[in-house]
């Protein structure tokens, strides 16, 4: 099988530097930096006060920096919100946009910049930074990226999460490394442990298989009672991710969403009780 190399185009990447640069995003994100603080990768989110997604994204260690992979059409809310929690701590915060590219790679990048394993899943590959595209690389490569990511059944982003509204943990956040019980404060914190600990969480993002075109994101999804139990979000080659209420689905069934079909199925690595 041949390597599988993409630039990430709708990915961008800032540079965190200076001694407080750990400390400041421990208190601010779902997942414990001190994972990485040797080096490394780390998945984790912002959340509103109130435990409400704002952006999720990766975190890797070299050196005495830090580099932060985001989505690139909303690194400007995401810089604007880093700077606002800022304060006296002594970080700073570099927009490289034009120096540094993200790559997904099926292998280890040896001269990237940084490069290591995702830490959601092993099936996805390495994440690399780079500051030139790596001989065989495809460019763009979200496309044959989201492909892969869509197979796997994961949710990422705002073309899934849903800004404001939805919670870290209906993302599979948890059962994909990227938030820590065991950790201190953080922004969001107290609304993600009550979910945690209470065991509801009643809607969830899980990947369907389409039958028929592909619909419109946001499109509801129906019973055959004409009964909204969710909506859809990405999508591509048959595959997609939904947004649903659990307890009105089951995994495996035929929804109706505009005039496809759609099929709830549940990956190995989702830890979800099916309501039937």
């Amino acid at each position: 099988m041949s390597d599988q190399i993409y630039h990430l185009e709708n990915r961008q990447i800032f540079s965190l530097t200076g001694p407080d640069r750990l400390n400041f995003l421990q208190g601010l994100i779902t997942n414990d930096i001190a994972r990485i603080r040797n080096g490394g990768a780390l998945y984790a989110a912002l959340l509103t006060p109130q435990g409400k997604y704002l952006f999720d994204f990766f975190l890797y260690t070299a050196g005495d920096t830090l580099y932060l992979d985001c989505e690139k059409n909303r690194a400007t809310e995401l810089y604007r919100k880093l700077m606002m929690y800022r304060l006296r701590s002594d970080v700073e915060i570099t927009d490289d946009a034009d120096r540094l590219m993200v790559i997904s790679s099926s292998r280890p990048l040896e001269d990237a910049l940084s490069c290591h394993q995702d830490p959601r899943l092993p099936e996805l590959g390495y994440r690399a930074i780079t500051g030139e595209l790596p001989e065989g690389c495809v460019s763009p490569g979200k496309e044959e990226y989201d492909h892969q990511r869509l197979g796997l059944g994961i949710a990422e982003g705002v073309d899934d999460f849903i800004v404001d509204k939805s919670l870290a943990l209906e993302g599979n956040m948890e059962e994909l490394n990227g938030v820590d019980f065991n950790k201190g404060c953080y922004v969001g914190q107290e609304i993600t442990a009550r979910t945690k600990h209470r065991g509801k969480i009643r809607r969830r993002f899980v990947p369907v298989k389409i039958e028929g075109s592909l619909p419109a994101p946001d499109s509801p999804i129906t019973d055959d009672n004409d009964r909204e139990i969710g909506q859809l979000r990405s999508g591509r080659d048959g595959m997609a991710i939904a947004y649903v209420k659990l307890e009105n689905i089951e995994f495996g069934r035929s929804y109706s969403c505009g005039t496809s079909k759609v099929i709830p199925w549940k990956p190995d690595w989702m830890k979800v009780e099916e309501h039937v």
